[in-house]
């Protein structure tokens, strides 16, 4: 059965892909609507900013309504999925935040373990009664018990001047609506290295699972990361138009030829080895014959052996 948010991105995608179809079949109204852009939406966007550093100083307020800056939640080992939204938003925020959680699912770290997850508010009004409502419901649907019992997904609000340092810093651009009501902004959500520098951009409604482990992969700069996670790591590549990972066939086929490579050497170093041990016992079978029948030179002839029979020093001796 699909969840209340899957039907609601499913009847949103429809929706649009009407919208442009009626668009198109319009004469006329295809041209215009798509040289320009609304007006709300002029300062709406995203400017990335690769490897940039984020206002670590910058004081924000908990769910708690406890002071804190946004560097408490980087500490220099973790990397930290860094989303922005806020929580009147009737439709788009909560099911970017739900679905950034359905993903968070399917990574195999564990939020407040290996990495952390801060939302800031992009409201400078937001009550702190929101907040800690989104912050429940958000660690019930996520469902592990380490992060329902020790956090780990931190829900931030601050004024104006905080929210735009932080905003700016990311290249996260956002407008607010004033016959709406409502912010307009883009869907994305940030990883960021463990220092506070920004690793990578997300966009869409919905974030597989393989894109933000390997993002978090990306992020933490190899730390937690197996020869498995390496090598996957290796295959993929980030691509900046899509805003996803990509397998790269080529990097696919040389980690593919090197484990063959290593399969085919081992098969040969198990076959060699079989067989010189194979060697070493039939020549060490054939010296013991060898030497047996070096011991005792008179065996086999009978000249020598009669000899030592006839020899009276030999019998006096052994009388003696």
């Amino acid at each position: 059965m699909k969840t209340r948010t899957q039907t609601m991105t499913f009847a949103a995608t429809w929706i649009a892909t009407l919208a442009c179809v009626l668009a198109l079949l319009v004469p006329g109204s295809a041209g215009a609507q798509i040289a320009s852009t609304p007006r709300e939406l002029e300062h709406v966007g995203v400017t990335e900013h690769l490897d940039g550093p984020l206002p670590l100083s910058t004081p924000f307020r908990d769910h708690t309504g406890a002071p804190v800056t946004l560097g408490k939640y980087f500490d220099g080992k973790r990397p930290v999925v860094l989303q922005f939204a806020y929580h009147t938003c009737p439709v788009v925020c909560g099911m970017i935040t739900n679905n950034l959680a359905a993903g968070l699912k399917g990574v195999r770290w564990t939020i407040g373990k290996e990495y952390d997850v801060v939302t800031i508010s992009i409201d400078p009004n937001e009550s702190l009664e929101k907040s800690a409502a989104k912050r429940a419901g958000i660690l019930s649907e996520y469902g592990r018990d380490h992060t329902t019992k020790h956090g780990g997904w931190h829900f931030l609000s601050g004024d104006l001047a905080a929210i735009e340092a932080v905003t700016k810093a990311a290249g996260f651009e956002y407008q607010y609506d004033e016959r709406q009501k409502q912010w307009g902004h883009p869907s994305v959500v940030f990883v960021v290295k463990p220092n506070g520098h920004m690793a990578r951009y997300l966009y869409g409604l919905e974030f597989p699972a393989a894109d933000l482990r390997l993002g978090l992969l990306e992020a933490s700069e190899g730390r937690h990361i197996t020869t498995v996670e390496q090598l996957i790591l290796y295959c993929y590549h980030y691509d900046p138009q899509g805003g996803k990972y990509v397998l790269v066939a080529q990097r696919v086929m040389q980690v593919g030829g090197g484990a063959i490579a290593l399969v085919l050497f081992g098969f040969l170093g198990l076959f060699w080895s079989r067989e010189l041990m194979k060697k070493r016992k039939t020549s060490g079978s054939d010296g013991e014959g060898a030497a047996g029948a070096n011991d005792n030179p008179s065996r086999g002839n009978p000249e020598n052996s009669g000899r030592e029979r006839l020899d009276p020093t030999a019998v006096s001796v052994r009388g003696g």
